[in-house]
């Protein structure tokens, strides 16, 4: 049996291409720095599942996840490593992170609390993570309320402060003032936790961005999420190992048509052919999480060129003007981000057109999507 799905549309995952960056982020770092495979989102789109496991073989020594729900899913498919939770956690949910050895971000005490108790019920400490607010204005202790927090911690019974943390606001923008201003907060915060008694075995601030660009953010760990993809954290960054793109979305040509000139293309008639038109129906849409933005100014390769869309992208399918390419046939492959020949349509590059991001583009992919996973530019079993 094939490994790639009968239907024409999927998203093609190199599990290599994330081994490498890994290997490649891990190589830049000081020996003793852990590398956090941030794998939240569905790994931006990618599968949560394949990617962490191809990340850890690779050398990635924890997991990251945004959710509970999204740590429960990698436990049931049978990784063991450290995982722990970037974002808010209610108390309701300590029960299930305890029963399947999550580690939990906490920033108020009702929560540590009930981790805590539940942890004890099964015979094991409740590892936990303080989140520090250095300048990103959203979850987080502010810098004069961790030290007294740590106290409130230290009175729960079968808690252990796994780490301490915060996250960077524009580590990806070439001005490094506020990133810097904010190291600094962080390592103030740190001092004043070691003077009080309170000791954090793992501190971690850096993402993407830093952990490509700033030696001093390293700390124990960074978390490498974008750049773990082969994708750039911003136009403003230039990565300091060479990254490879792991996704690669993939249709065909669907129906090749001739239509005359003043033929309409699509919802609301946005396109008018001024000429004859060969006409190329690629069955993507919205529905599938190619953006409606793309409609009248994005494009896809075909035969290795760039083939422009024409009329507005629709839920299911759009078209493609192929009139000056050679003979193009029903089945045809179509790459919509990725390479084909010696062409290339980056994620960056479609995020432009979408006036949104690249993290955006991947992690919009829908579950109607399958992924094919390669290895070696073989078929991989997830």
């Amino acid at each position: 049996m094939s490994a790639f799905p009968s239907f024409p549309t999927f998203a093609e995952i190199d599990l290599g291409a994330i081994a490498h960056n890994v290997r490649a982020i891990k190589g830049r770092l000081a020996p003793a720095t852990e590398f956090v495979a941030v794998v939240k989102a569905n790994a931006y789109g990618h599968g949560a599942v394949p990617v962490a496991q191809a990340a850890l073989e690779a050398g990635a020594n924890r997991l990251a996840v945004a959710r509970v729900a999204e740590g429960v899913d990698l436990r049931r498919a049978g990784i063991d490593a450290p995982v722990f939770t970037l974002g808010h956690s209610s108390p309701g949910e300590a029960e299930v992170a305890a029963e399947h050895g999550l580690a939990l971000a906490v920033m108020d005490v009702e929560t540590a609390q009930a981790f805590a108790g539940r942890c004890a019920a099964l015979g094991r400490l409740a590892p936990v993570h303080v989140k520090i607010d250095t300048g990103m204005g959203r979850y987080g202790l502010l810098p004069d309320e961790v030290v007294p927090f740590f106290a409130r911690l230290a009175q729960i019974p079968n808690l252990r402060v796994e780490g301490v943390f915060s996250h960077f606001a524009v580590s990806d923008s070439a001005d490094p003032a506020f990133t810097q201003q904010q190291i600094r907060t962080f390592r103030e915060v740190l001092a004043a936790l070691d003077a009080a008694g309170f000791a954090p075995p793992l501190r971690h601030i850096a993402n993407s961005a830093a952990a490509l660009t700033l030696r001093e953010a390293e700390f124990d760990a960074v978390r490498v999420g974008i750049a773990l993809y082969g994708l750039r954290p911003s136009d403003e960054v230039e990565p300091s190992v060479p990254l490879r793109a792991a996704l690669t979305f993939k249709s065909r040509v669907a129906r090749v048509r001739t239509l005359p000139p003043g033929a309409s293309v699509s919802y609301g008639r946005t396109f008018i052919a001024a000429r004859e038109t060969v006409a190329a129906v690629v069955p993507v849409g919205y529905g599938d999480g190619y953006h409606r933005l793309l409609s009248n100014r994005g494009a896809v390769l075909i035969q290795g060129q760039r083939a422009p869309i024409i009329g507005r992208v629709c839920m299911d399918q759009f078209v493609v003007d192929v009139t000056d390419f050679g003979p193009v046939a029903l089945g045809d492959e179509v790459v919509l981000v990725g390479r084909q020949g010696e062409g290339c349509i980056p994620a960056e590059e479609v995020a432009r057109w979408a006036e949104t991001i690249n993290y955006e583009v991947t992690t919009s992919l829908l579950p109607r999507v399958p992924r094919v996973y390669l290895r070696g530019g073989q078929p991989a079993t997830p």
